[in-house]
């Protein structure tokens, strides 16, 4: 029988590096970007030297058969105002809605896509906030796509590792990393493998207790309140969102009743 296949195992590192580019791909509804995703975008980038993130609002998102509350073309808008001056945050149409088609985007097929145009020895992660990573295992062919794309998940604080196992797609086991694995971005990482019945192993990260509690539902359920109780209101969303949005919002007039 064969020896156990495993994955490349990604690297921690800062500094100096040989060989392609670190790129880490952002999906999501972004309806509306908030403060939420650029803390873990930004806490991704600095642990893993990554020299791109990018930030690709879904077309359809299958799991959301009513869709997203503002358009495409709004939500691309708003991510591209909500990292702007931001140093390797790039927007990313790869998951725009097909021409002429409302099937639904699946991270699989894009992630596929995006690994097939990366430069010879680039690494590519997949990075998740808690509340998409907990929904995994409803995801396409979930358990395959550790495999193209190790995940970063940014867990919420406190999160126990059972929840971790219990969100993985059924047929896949976390265990600890191997000890000699090179870890050099500090103790905000933790470092371990996920293994499928084959016994091929890919890396996992998480990011722990970064202190996000930001909801985009509750952000538009906020705005509508506010459009009841005080129409026009410059403070639209609060200190929820980078200020660009807010006022793409309130132009927009997005979130409306």
């Amino acid at each position: 029988m064969p020896p156990p296949r495993q994955a490349e195992s990604p690297r921690i590192a800062h500094g100096s590096r040989s060989g392609g580019s670190r790129v880490a791909f952002f999906g999501g509804s972004f309806d509306p970007p908030h403060w939420g995703h650029l803390t873990v975008a930004r806490a991704a980038r600095d642990a893993f030297a990554l020299d791109r993130v990018l930030f690709a609002p879904v077309g359809v998102q299958p799991l959301k058969p009513a869709g997203a509350s503002a358009s495409f073309a709004d939500r691309l808008a708003m991510t591209r105002l909500a990292i702007a001056g931001e140093p390797c945050f790039e927007v990313s149409a790869l998951d725009a809605p097909r021409e002429g088609s409302a099937a639904p985007n699946y991270t699989i097929d894009t992630l596929e896509g995006l690994r097939s145009t990366l430069a010879a020895g680039s690494t590519l992660f997949c990075l998740l906030g808690a509340d998409s990573f907990l929904a995994l295992r409803h995801w396409r062919r979930a358990a395959e796509i550790p495999f193209i794309a190790p995940l970063i998940v940014a867990s919420r604080p406190g999160q126990p590792l059972d929840r971790l196992q219990d969100a993985l797609p059924p047929g896949l086991t976390l265990v600890p990393a191997p000890p000699d694995e090179e870890i050099a971005a500090g103790d905000e990482v933790r470092s371990f493998h996920l293994v499928n019945p084959c016994g091929d192993h890919t890396p996992f990260y998480v990011l722990p207790g970064l202190h996000v509690e930001i909801s985009a539902s509750e952000i538009r359920r906020e705005i509508r309140a506010q459009r009841q109780t005080a129409p026009g209101s410059a403070a639209i969303a609060g200190d929820l969102v980078p200020a660009p949005i807010r006022d793409y919002i309130a132009e927009h007039n997005l979130y409306r009743l």
